[in-house]
């Protein structure tokens, strides 16, 4: 569902610019709204979310697809932890939907899917390992790291039950808007992926705003 947003960019608490490739760890506090905006259009941000009171506490597909019943996420859909609180609220959406179902790029996904040689390539999962790595302060692990949510990323349900991935139908400018209903680490990386149309096979910036 296509949602506007009032909010301004001049009047954002921060705005930060996440390189293609690139990942984005902090904390975003209950009442805060974050959006995530398509710089350049067509790209892809593998994102995580974890309680900032305890990161065992963390977003859930299951809880969240369950809940609303629907594999997409957009405007009014409540992003559910695996204790089955809601963490945060899509309260705008100008791209439409967001995939819940493809997971993210790993050198093993990327050797299975596309070729051996393709296994050193830099993936989402390099990029939130080295997040944790580097940022230990936040409590998140290895083991922390599950299933996430593809923002703009166009990942169809055949019919027969499968998944494929498609170009986006995200575009320069469009963006997704959130509103934390409690404290939150956000983890984001932003997808370095070259070998499927998810990001036109051109990974690009995004910028992360947040309002208080």
């Amino acid at each position: 569902m296509i949602k506007h947003s009032s909010l301004l960019p001049e009047n954002a608490a921060s705005r930060t610019t996440i390189g293609a490739g690139d990942y984005y760890i902090g904390i975003v506090k209950a009442g805060q709204t974050l959006r995530l905006l398509d710089l350049e259009g067509n790209q892809a941000a593998d994102t995580l979310f974890f309680s900032a009171a305890n990161p065992v506490e963390r977003y859930s597909a299951t809880d969240t697809i369950r809940e609303q019943g629907n594999v997409y996420l957009t405007a009014g859909s409540v992003i559910r932890s695996n204790e089955n609180n809601p963490m945060l609220e899509i309260v705008a959406d100008t791209c439409g939907r967001h995939d819940t179902l493809g997971g993210a790029c790993a050198s093993e996904s990327n050797t299975v899917r596309y070729d051996l040689e393709k296994r050193c390539m830099h993936s989402c999962r390099d990029s939130w390992m080295l997040a944790v790595a580097e940022n230990p302060q936040y409590g998140i692990g290895k083991r922390d790291i599950t299933h996430n949510i593809n923002f703009f990323m166009n990942v169809p349900v055949t019919a027969e039950g499968g998944l494929t991935f498609e170009d986006g139908i995200s575009g320069a400018g469009k963006y997704v808007e959130l509103t934390a209903l409690m404290d939150v680490v956000i983890l984001i990386s932003n997808c370095p992926q070259l070998n499927n149309p998810c990001n036109g096979y051109n990974p690009t910036p995004v910028e992360l705003l947040v309002w208080n």
